[in-house]
């Protein structure tokens, strides 16, 4: 039986901008060789270095997976006046949003669209918020 998500791995192209980026969202980041992991709360999204995906003889990863691939959601903890706040700070463009949308806990929240550097769509919700029109 499985008991949740442990982690993802994606490829990454634009390193240091990623670590840029997710570090300002309040992710934790860590360096490791063959990979940046970033740390969402205790959940882990691998980051693998341009270098270890496009080799050919590193095989435990999904065959067409290049830059940009993800579509990842993230639980923002803040109110959405924070989540502007960070969003303007990055200088990243709002997709869509905000927008009323079904998390995974079941109930509604508040997203707010953008992509990280290396163009994976990044969905930031908000549980708790006013709700948002649209949607």
């Amino acid at each position: 039986m499985i008991g949740g998500l442990d982690h993802v791995a994606l490829p990454m192209r634009n390193t240091e901008a990623m670590i840029v980026f997710y570090r300002a969202l309040g992710c934790s980041v860590v360096e490791r060789p063959a990979v940046v992991v970033v740390h969402a709360g205790e959940q882990m999204i691998n980051f693998h270095r341009p270098d270890r995906w496009t080799n050919e003889r590193f095989t435990l990863r999904a065959p067409g997976a290049v830059p940009p691939c993800g579509d990842l959601c993230f639980v923002w903890d803040g109110g959405l006046d924070a989540l502007h706040a960070a969003v303007g700070a990055l200088g990243a463009a709002v997709e869509e949003g905000p927008v009323e949308r079904q998390g995974g806990r079941g109930i509604n929240a508040t997203s707010v669209y953008l992509r990280d550097p290396d163009g994976n769509l990044v969905e930031l919700m908000v549980y708790g918020a006013e709700p948002a029109d649209g949607g």
